[in-house]
């Protein structure tokens, strides 16, 4: 996970970081994932080597957003163009349904094609662009943000 994490942050825009992340800083990524009892979720070759990983985590940290969660896929480059983007894709939606969620956000970057058509052709709906929300390799990026709405859960309560 380490390996495809640092090279989507050396080398995309696919996250707005700068450095690589330390085994140290995945630990801890893992274990606030423990908490918030959010999934971490991959997709292994035949021979066992991580192909992708997904996960979702806490959107916005207030009480009333609790319903709402920000997920994040990543796949090796290797790997990419054998939807398997949207295979984790299609679980973290069956895991969100099943842990009583309301909504599914992706926040990507203007131009990351390829994720903006999966998105799509999942059901998401585009609610918004921030232009120049980041900068990175000496340009100014622009966010989209991207919806999915589920039926659950059927009685939402305040609190």
């Amino acid at each position: 996970m380490l390996s495809i994490l640092n090279e989507a942050i050396l080398t995309s825009t696919a996250l707005y970081d700068y450095q690589p992340r330390t085994s140290e800083m995945m630990s801890a990524w893992f274990a606030a994932k423990e908490a918030g009892r959010f999934p971490v979720i991959g997709v292994e070759s035949e021979d066992g080597e991580l192909m992708g990983f997904a996960s979702y985590g806490t959107f916005r940290a207030w009480p009333a957003y609790k319903y709402s969660v920000e997920h994040s896929v990543y796949v090796d480059s290797k790997f990419r163009g054998r939807w398997i983007a949207r295979v984790l894709m299609l679980r973290l939606i069956e895991l969100a349904r099943a842990q009583d969620l309301h909504t599914l956000i992706g926040v990507i970057d203007a131009e990351n094609s390829a994720s903006l058509a999966l998105h799509e052709r999942l059901g998401f709906i585009r609610c918004g662009k921030i232009q120049q929300a980041g900068f990175k390799f000496g340009r100014w990026l622009d966010v989209e943000f991207h919806q999915l709405l589920l039926s659950t859960p059927a009685c939402p309560e305040d609190g």
